[in-house]
C-alpha cells in the first residue's frame, strides 16, 4: 500500500468513527431521560445495539429498574439490573423466541403508574421472534430467509413483519397498555418513519398497506402458502397509532444516519475538506448505487472543483441474493463502484455499516481505489463475475481492503464516504 493510500484509509477511518461516536448512547441519551414514575420502571429492548443502550441508561438512570434486552450473538454487555440475552441474526433462532417471551412478560400486568422504556434499534425485527398462532419458529426462519433474498426495501420488509408476529407493530406497547411506554429509538431507516425501525414493536404504524400482495408480487418475496394466506388476513393487521391506548405513550429519535453524517461533515470541514452530503436516504440494489456513486465520483475527480471534496451518503441499500459468494450490501457496493472508478488515481471510497458488520462475515465493510479492479484481475478475480455471485467479501479479503472495526455499539446504518483529492 502506497503511503498516499494509507492516509487517505486513515482520513476515511476518522470520519467513519465520528459518524459512529454521534450516534453512542453515552452521547445520545441523557437527553432523553425521563422523570421517574410513580410505580416501577421496567426497561426492555431489541436491536444490535440494545445492550449498549441498556448498559448506558442503567448508568444514567437515578432509581431503580428491571427488565430485559435482546441483541446479537457476540453485542452483549454486563448490566447490574437489566438482562441482556444474545439470540441470531438475521435469521432468527430458539434464543430469540425465548429472549421475546421474557420480553413480553416483563411488561405484562402493568399499571398505569408504571413506566416501560423501550431501547429500539435495527436488527430488532430477527432478535424479536413471536410468530402468530398456529406458526413457529421454522415459520419465522423461512419468512425472514424469503425476506432477506427478496432485496425488497427494508420498509417493505418491515410492512410484512409487522403481520406475521404478536409483538411487532405496537403489539409489545399494547401488551403493557395501561403503563406508559417510552421509545429511545436508534434509526437504521431512510426517513427515520420510527414505526418502521425494528418493525415498531412499540410504536404503531399511522397507516396499513391496503394490499400486501402488491409488496410480495413487486419485490418476489416468495412465501409457502400458509404464510402468505396468513399475512393478508384483517386479523393480522397492527393496530394503528390512532388507537387511544398509545395516546399517552412518547417515542424520540436519538440517533440516526443524517445526524452521523452532519457531525462526519463538520470534521471533514474542521481539517480542511469540503464535504457534500449526498442523500441519508439511499435506499435500492446496492450495485446499483455502487455504479452510480462510482459515476458521481469519476465527474468531481474530473472537474475542476476545488479539492479535496468529501462526498458523504448514508440509508440502506439491500442485495438480492442469486450467487452463492460471501458478502453483504456495503462490499456490493463498493466493488460495483470499484470498477467505475478503475484507473482513477485520485478517489478513494468507503462503505462500511455503522454496526460493525455487513452481511454474512465479520467486516463492516470495505475501502476501494483506483487500483482495486486491476489488483484483483492480478489475482485472477473477475470483478464482475464476483458481482455476479455475491462473492464481494471474497474480493476484498483477497487484497486485504476489508475494513473491520468489531461491534460499534450503534446501528444508523450504512455510512459511505468517497475522498477525491
Amino acid at each position: 500500500m502506497t503511503p498516499q493510500q494509507t492516509t487517505a484509509r486513515q482520513l476515511l477511518t476518522d470520519l467513519f468513527d465520528v459518524a459512529v461516536k454521534a450516534a453512542l448512547p453515552d452521547v445520545t441519551l441523557k437527553a432523553f431521560l425521563p422523570s421517574k414514575p410513580k410505580g416501577r420502571t421496567v426497561v426492555i429492548g431489541a436491536g444490535k445495539g440494545a445492550a449498549q443502550l441498556a448498559k448506558t441508561f442503567e448508568d444514567q438512570w437515578d432509581g431503580a429498574l428491571s427488565g430485559t434486552v435482546v441483541t446479537r450473538y457476540g453485542y452483549g454487555e454486563n448490566c447490574q439490573h437489566i438482562k441482556v440475552i444474545e439470540a441470531s441474526h438475521p435469521v432468527p433462532d430458539q434464543a430469540g423466541i425465548d429472549a421475546t417471551q421474557e420480553i413480553m412478560a416483563a411488561v405484562s400486568d402493568l399499571s398505569a403508574d408504571d413506566l416501560v422504556i423501550a431501547l429500539i434499534c435495527g436488527g430488532g425485527s430477527a432478535l424479536l421472534a413471536a410468530p402468530p398462532q398456529g406458526f413457529d419458529l421454522n415459520d419465522e426462519i423461512v419468512l425472514n430467509e424469503a425476506l432477506l433474498a427478496s432485496g425488497a426495501p427494508i420498509s417493505a420488509m418491515n410492512e410484512i413483519r409487522r403481520r406475521f408476529s404478536t409483538v411487532k407493530g405496537g403489539r409489545l406497547a399494547k401488551l403493557a397498555h395501561p403503563a406508559k411506554v417510552i421509545s429511545l429509538v436508534v434509526s437504521d431507516i431512510p426517513g427515520d418513519t420510527l414505526a418502521d425501525i425494528a418493525s415498531g414493536p412499540t410504536i404503531p404504524p399511522s397507516l396499513i398497506s391496503e394490499d400486501i400482495s402488491s409488496i410480495t408480487d413487486t419485490y418476489g418475496v416468495y412465501l409457502p402458502q400458509k404464510i402468505h394466506d396468513y399475512i393478508q388476513l384483517v386479523d393480522a393487521e397492527p393496530p394503528l397509532s390512532t388507537d387511544p391506548i398509545f395516546k399517552n405513550n412518547e417515542a424520540h429519535l436519538l440517533a440516526s444516519a443524517r445526524k452521523s453524517l452532519d457531525a462526519a461533515a463538520a470534521h471533514a470541514r474542521s481539517i480542511g475538506l469540503t464535504p457534500m452530503i449526498l442523500s441519508d436516504r439511499f435506499e435500492g440494489k446496492s450495485s446499483e448505487l455502487g455504479g452510480i456513486l462510482g459515476a458521481i465520483a469519476q465527474e468531481f475527480a474530473s472537474n475542476s472543483m476545488k479539492k479535496p471534496v468529501i462526498l458523504l451518503s448514508g440509508g440502506e441499500t439491500t442485495v438480492t441474493i442469486t450467487g452463492t459468494g460471501k458478502g453483504g450490501p456495503n462490499t456490493e457496493t463498493l466493488l460495483a463502484l470499484a470498477g467505475q472508478i478503475e484507473g482513477v488515481n485520485n478517489v478513494t471510497a468507503l462503505s462500511a455499516d455503522t454496526d460493525g458488520i455487513d452481511g454474512s462475515e465479520d467486516n463492516a465493510g470495505a475501502f476501494a481505489d483506483g487500483t482495486t479492479v486491476q489488483r484483483l484481475r492480478a489475482l485472477g478475480i473477475d470483478p464482475q463475475k464476483s458481482l455476479a455471485n455475491n462473492d464481494a467479501w471474497t474480493a476484498f479479503n483477497a487484497i486485504d481492503d476489508i475494513f473491520a472495526p468489531g461491534p460499534t455499539g450503534t446501528n444508523v446504518n450504512d455510512f459511505r464516504a468517497i475522498l477525491i483529492t
